[in-house]
């Protein structure tokens, strides 16, 4: 017994050790590292807050540094939507700038709940070397309504918290925060000095020698009346037919968080689609029916589908409509080099300036398609259903990719690779022989029995 005892010990003394030394390890990594300087930009113009933070980084440690960490407080990590960073070579005219690479990782130390992301650097950084790099991230539903509740001719108040201090890992050196505010009615706003507020612009700093994981909590209470119109839900099906067309239909489930502009008008009077150029056969209903308020415009270049809701949405309101067009299957649907098709298509939502919060796209494949699989240029749920639709013998394979919290800046092409067997385009043709030979049979029997029954 005592045997054992001892041997637990040691165990949790082993493992101990192993924890402290890989704590450790981590401090360490991130002593090596200092920030120069940091310049934040917090552009509030809407309700989809756009951050862009310019780091000048140092290696200061005996070791070759290969990433760098942005922290952020579990507050905004349940918002963010979106995180790119990039590096910036050259000098001036000859700048350019290179992807970088950014992923989500855990530190063992993490202090309150910080989240993580690294991106990776091109070249590791050596003792005494600097880079520069430039990060944008996207936070969603950051904007809080203050008052909660106002009548049709007020104005929308919103808070916006944050922090005067960058949070980082690291020892900033200098840092600057900027607030872009929507106009310049600013009802109250934290002080830490030296703070200035002038035109639309609320600046914070410049301080110096911040320690690691600084923080200052700050609350800006400002005026915001851009449109808060938020998808709560879209579904979006793409169907190949290898008969040359693309059919989309999109069902959106959207609820207007805005509150109404001046004079009891809804600042929601319409919404914007942009869709692919040479597109066709557009339509946009309800569950009442087909709605008439609608304008397209198109072009060599691109189409926009200009719709009004049946009702003007006021703030809370809600809405559900289906949108559906047709594209040539020949703008989207491509061969690779070792023979597989493959469909190139938009990700994202068609709607201008729009929330996303569960976005589903499903892409139906043609009868007989096999393996398929999907790149896309950010981290998605993947899954495959089967589909039948008109005649279908074995069902059309679906592929099913699901994101949440998807703002205009996922937009980006994707592509869907999948195989396919020759025979089976006989499918659809006999499906559709086959369905007007059924029809064709019905009418020679009705007009059978009615000659029957006049005779």
């Amino acid at each position: 017994m005592a045997r054992s005892t001892a041997m637990k010990a040691a165990g949790i003394i082993l493992a101990l050790l192993i924890f402290t030394s890989l704590a450790l390890a981590v401090s360490s990594s991130n002593n090596q590292i200092q920030i120069l300087n940091a310049e934040r930009r917090i552009d509030l113009s809407s309700h989809i807050v756009k951050v862009f933070l310019t780091l000048k980084v140092e290696n200061v440690g005996t070791t070759p540094a290969s990433e760098i960490l942005l922290a952020f407080p579990p507050s905004q990590a349940d918002h963010l939507a979106l995180v790119k960073a990039q590096a910036a070579i050259g000098k001036k005219k000859k700048k350019s700038y290179v992807h970088l690479d950014v992923n989500p990782t855990e530190l063992p130390d993490a202090p309150n709940g910080t989240k993580y992301f690294s991106i990776s650097l091109l070249n590791p950084l050596s003792l005494g070397e600097t880079a520069t790099l430039e990060v944008l991230y996207i936070l969603t539903h950051s904007l809080e309504p203050f008052p909660a509740e106002i009548s049709q001719s007020e104005s929308q108040l919103v808070y916006f918290r944050d922090s005067a201090l960058i949070l980082s890992p690291y020892h900033i050196k200098q840092q600057t925060t900027f607030i872009k505010t929507p106009s310049t009615k600013v009802e109250s706003y934290t002080r830490v000095e030296p703070t200035k507020f002038a035109g639309r612009e609320l600046k914070y700093g410049p301080y110096e020698d911040r320690p690691p994981y600084s923080f200052s909590p700050v609350i800006v209470h400002l005026e915001n009346n851009s449109p808060f119109a938020v998808v709560e839900e879209l579904l979006r099906e793409v169907e190949i037919s290898h008969w040359g067309n693309l059919q989309i239909t999109e069902h959106y489930k959207v609820d207007y968080q805005s509150r109404p502009s001046f004079k009891g008008a809804s600042s929601f009077k319409h919404l914007l689609a942009s869709l692919p150029p040479r597109v066709h056969s557009v339509y946009y209903r309800d569950e009442i029916g087909n709605i008439s308020s609608s304008h397209l415009r198109t072009d060599y270049r691109k189409s926009e589908l200009e719709i009004e809701p049946r009702y003007p949405l006021f703030g809370g309101w809600k809405a559900t409509f289906v949108i559906g067009y047709g594209l040539p299957l020949e703008d989207f649907l491509f061969e690779s080099p070792d023979g597989k098709r493959y469909l190139n298509f938009s990700f994202g939502c068609p709607l201008a300036q729009t929330v996303v919060n569960k976005l589903t796209i499903k892409v139906v494949l043609p009868e007989g398609s096999k393996d398929p699989s999907a790149a896309v240029p950010f981290p998605v749920e993947q899954h495959l259903e089967t589909k039948y639709s008109y005649l279908d013998v074995v069902g059309r394979t679906v592929l099913v990719l699901e994101k949440k919290n998807v703002v205009p800046e996922h937009i980006t092409p994707f592509q869907v690779y999948y195989t396919f067997k020759p025979i089976f385009m006989l499918a659809e043709p006999l499906m559709l022989a086959s369905v007007f030979f059924l029809f064709f049979m019905a009418c020679v029997a009705y007009l059978q029995i009615d000659v029957s029954i006049r005779k």
